[in-house]
């Protein structure tokens, strides 16, 4: 097992939630969310489907407003396109004619809600992204066309877009989807790197928690507007996932990697956590 950074507890939160309900008309995603993420700190965000964990990127994004409650990242209201925040999605296949490059893509990070830049401000953000590329060993796909690039080598250079603005929250929607076994391990190595070096505090959605399950200090799990906050040991147990699922949930560590299946025969492993060995 690789020990975790010790997030620091005795500065301001980077993410804090106070009260936070979000509501789609009868349905309740989640309510009375109260949460404090400190810089530096891991924190994964598991549950089923249609849960509330994109809906809780979408809030931290400056997308979404909670219906009610508080949000505060780096103690401001989060707003669309904030400095303070990376954002890591899902790997998505790119046209392979897509004329972009690797260097565009991560550009985009710092200008790509603005028009018009300055040649001082074009050598300055060629040297940030070209930083951000060297970051995350992506130096080699500067020029190369992305939709050429493997799906391993485009989240690579996501991770770099993310970076490139020097965020003080990292926002993960499921990164690791559609990523063979090495290329999780380098997206998840370049995250934990971020937030050893930088006390970025990270915010890592998955339906699979085995891959990042050395790095993590503390789970949110959600489910049908119920949740709970813990490290892994307390919160991924047969008793709490039993009761936030509200049927029998077994919890099983099989050589370091967690199972969890249904008690009445049902697999739960496809939402909650994969099977060793299987992917989500």
């Amino acid at each position: 097992m690789v020990a975790t950074l010790e997030p620091v507890r005795d500065v301001a939160p980077a993410v804090a939630l106070r009260g936070a309900s979000v509501r789609f008309g009868e349905r309740t995603l989640w309510d009375g969310l109260d949460l404090d993420v400190a810089p530096g700190e891991f924190l994964a965000v598991l549950g089923p489907n249609g849960s509330g964990k994109t809906t809780l990127m979408r809030v931290l994004l400056g997308l979404l407003p909670l219906t009610a409650g508080e949000v505060r990242i780096s103690g401001a209201a989060p707003r669309r396109g904030s400095p303070s925040i990376g954002y890591v999605p899902q790997q998505k296949a790119l046209d392979p004619d897509l004329p972009l490059r690797g260097r565009d893509l991560v550009g985009l990070g710092l200008d790509g809600h603005r028009l018009g830049i300055g040649l001082r401000g074009r050598r300055a953000r060629r040297a940030r992204v070209d930083a951000a590329l060297a970051s995350v060993g992506g130096t080699a796909y500067a020029d190369a066309p992305v939709g050429r690039l493997s799906g391993g080598e485009q989240q690579r250079l996501r991770v770099a877009q993310a970076l490139v603005g020097d965020p003080d929250v990292l926002l993960c929607d499921e990164p690791l989807l559609s990523l063979d076994l090495a290329h999780q391990r380098t997206v998840t190595d370049l995250i934990d790197a971020r937030r050893r070096d930088h006390g970025t505090a990270v915010l890592f959605v998955t339906h699979e928690i085995n891959p990042v399950l050395p790095l993590v200090d503390r789970v949110l799990y959600l489910v049908d507007g119920r949740f709970r906050i813990g490290p892994p040991e307390q919160v991924m147990t047969s008793e709490v996932l039993s009761e936030l699922y509200g049927t029998d949930v077994d919890v099983l560590r099989v050589r370091d990697r967690l199972v969890v299946v249904g008690a009445d025969g049902r697999d739960h492993c496809h939402e909650p956590v994969a099977v060793a060995g299987e992917s989500a």
